[in-house]
């Protein structure tokens, strides 16, 4: 499995912004058969991560474009980074076991 892993602070107000924000997105995101995980940093309330789950890197490299180019994505995007208040931090895992 190859996993993504995306981190980014915003504003405790817009929490609720995000969690739709997020929704939707993840619609999207099993329409292609990726999975994702939202996880709120107990220590600092700002920090958020993000994890999608791919098959494969293949997988990650063929999905990623078509989920990117979907309008409703790109929509939800400029949404979200009106939630910024940091970079989003970006690494990449492989499952092994």
């Amino acid at each position: 499995m190859y996993i993504k892993l995306y981190q980014y602070h915003i504003l405790p107000e817009n929490e609720q912004k995000l969690m739709v924000i997020q929704q939707k997105a993840g619609q999207v995101y099993r329409n292609y058969d990726v999975q994702t995980k939202i996880l709120k940093n107990k220590k600092d309330e700002t920090k958020w991560t993000e994890i999608s789950f791919f098959e494969s890197e293949e997988d990650y490299q063929t999905k990623l474009p078509l989920i990117n180019s979907d309008p409703i994505i790109r929509e939800l995007y400029k949404k979200f980074e009106s939630l910024l208040i940091s970079d989003i931090r970006e690494e990449e895992y492989e499952e092994w076991l």
